[in-house]
Order: C-alpha cells, then structure tokens, then sequence
C-alpha cells in the first residue's frame, strides 16, 4: 500500500475539513452566496499567487506585490478619470484604464527582475524596496488620502467584478483559467521545466545550457502581468484605492505557495497545491468572521503562523529525505 504523503495530499485534506468545519459553525456558510463571496475574493490573491509560484519555484522572492497592485490601482483610476473628458463614459475609457494596469505591472516586473538579475541584487532587498516605493507613490498620488473612480464609470465598470456566467463571477473564471494555464505550464512545457531546474541548482541549470537570468527574468514578469490582471479585476469591486489599498497581500499569496507544497527554497512548485492553499487561506477567514471566533484583525497574526508551520513541516520533510 502506497504510504500516505501528507505534504502533497496535506492541503487537500486540510481544505475538506475546513469546508466540513464551516458548514457545521454555521448554517450560511455553504449558501451560493457565501461560496461566490469567498471564491471571488480568493480570485485577487490567487491569480497573483500562480505567478509567485513561478518566482518562488525559480529560487525567487517578491515582497512588493500587494504594494505594486495598491500603484496600479491608483494610476488605472487617474488614467480613467483623465481620459473621461475626452473619450466619454464608456468601454473605450475602461479599456486604457485596463491597458495601463496590465502595462504598469509588466513595467513593474520588469523593473524587479533587471535589478536582481543584471544588477545582481538578492530578491528580498529588491522587492522589499519596490515594496516601500509602491505603497510611498500610490500614498502621494492620493495625498495621503484615496483616490476614487468618476461614479459612472465605476457603474459601467461593476460587471467585471460583480457580473459573470450564472452565480460565478469573471473573477472567479479568470481565476480557474490562470490556474489552469499555470499547472500546464508549470509540468508540460520548457519554461516550467528550466524554471524547477534553476530552483534545484542553478549551476547545474547554467551547465544545462539554460538561460538562467532570462528564466529568472519572465517570472518576474509573468508575476507583474498577473499582478496587473488582478488590479483590472480588483478595482471595479470598490472603484477606489489607497494607501491601504493590498495591505498583507503578498503576505497572503506567499503563504497560500507555501501552504500548496511549493519548496521556499525553489526547485519544486505546484500551482495546484497553491490553487487549495489560497482556498485554506480565505475559508479560514470566512470560518472566523461568521463564527465570531477571533477579532478579524488578528487573520494576519494567523497567516502568519500558517507559513511558520508549513515552512517547518517542509524543513522537517527535507531532513527526513536527506536521511
């Protein structure tokens, strides 16, 4: 009989007891409405999570995402609102408004790959800096106060958050469609394989005659594009953003990694695993608000012992093999 491997079928157990714990708190926790709320808001961290698997696998790190996504918003809203006297109120002013995230964040990605791979510098010293410089400039774009999408054009704009086939909404489908994308790419194709050699042992992948720095270099920017995809599907759900705006999001898209079986270290990645740990996240948060448990403030303090504890059980995991 084949021995039970919890750091691969873990996360899926994890999440059917999360969802049979839910449903015996409370009554209203499998209602569609609930399901569409949790998967929907699952949407924004997951579609960023599928590129920070890439990273991660890769041997890499970004820090800066929620940050980056709080910019991205900001400058999406004041393209839009700038481009409304001139185009008017309709899809053309969405659409620049939409081109701009999406550019914004394949520039911002770029801009943290260069710099860890031509300029050399560790990821964590990159993208913690990114990080600060995002949050510092969306803060001044809005005067330390928010920056807000004209009303017509948030009405117009409501149905890429809140409309969808039946009860499930674009995010959501978008979601399933990256995840989708991701796992293939991540087992079938050359990249995803060059991407796993290099968290493995970039040497050998040099050796290998992988372009060690160009891999690194398209995940930094698969990571921006996604981050990018995720603030066209985010802002029209408040029409607005901050300085607040993405706060603990790239703490939440590293734990869901984490969670779903990716190596911290690199060289081993699943997107699906990471799929279930964006899932675990944001039940275990849904669970706590409708069953009152904790104050909801302490859900960072909680993600935050969920990636102690699947770091430790992987360290554990690594310790046993080497055995």
């Amino acid at each position: 009989m084949k021995k039970f491997d919890f750091h691969i079928l873990g996360p899926l157990v994890a999440l059917i007891a999360l969802v049979i714990l839910g449903a015996l708190l409370n009554s209203a926790f499998l209602a569609p409405a609930n399901i569409t709320n949790v998967l929907a808001r699952s949407a924004f961290i997951g579609i960023i999570a599928v590129g920070m698997t890439f990273v991660i696998t890769a041997g890499g790190l970004d820090l800066s995402v929620g940050s980056m996504a709080a910019f991205l918003a900001g400058i999406t809203i004041i393209a839009m609102n700038a481009a409304l006297p001139e185009i008017g109120e309709n899809w053309g002013t969405i659409l620049i408004g939409m081109g701009v995230a999406i550019l914004g964040g394949i520039i911002a990605g770029l801009v943290n790959g260069l710099l860890i791979t031509q300029a050399r510098i560790e990821p964590f010293i990159v993208t913690l800096g990114t990080m600060g410089i995002f949050r510092s400039l969306v803060t001044w774009l809005a005067d330390g106060g928010t920056l807000s999408l004209e009303y017509g054009l948030r009405t117009l704009y409501r149905p890429v958050y809140y409309g969808g086939i039946g009860w499930i909404t674009w995010p959501i489908i978008v979601f399933a469609i990256i995840a989708v994308l991701g796992e293939w790419t991540m087992r079938h194709s050359r990249f995803g394989r060059h991407v796993e050699a290099i968290g493995s042992n970039d040497r050998v992948a040099r050796y290998s005659a992988i372009d060690v720095n160009r891999v690194k270099l398209l995940t930094y920017l698969l990571l921006g594009l996604l981050v990018g995809l995720a603030t066209v599907l985010y802002v029209p759900r408040l029409g607005s953003a901050s300085g607040s705006t993405g706060v603990l999001w790239e703490l939440e898209a590293i734990a869901a990694v984490i969670i779903g079986g990716t190596a911290l270290k690199g060289g081993r990645g699943r997107v699906w695993g990471t799929v279930i740990g964006v899932l675990i996240l944001s039940l275990i948060d849904n669970i706590l608000n409708l069953a009152d448990l904790v104050s909801p403030y302490l859900n960072g303090a909680i993600q935050g012992v969920i990636i102690v504890l699947a770091v430790v059980l992987q360290r554990e995991k690594r310790t046993a093999d080497e055995r």
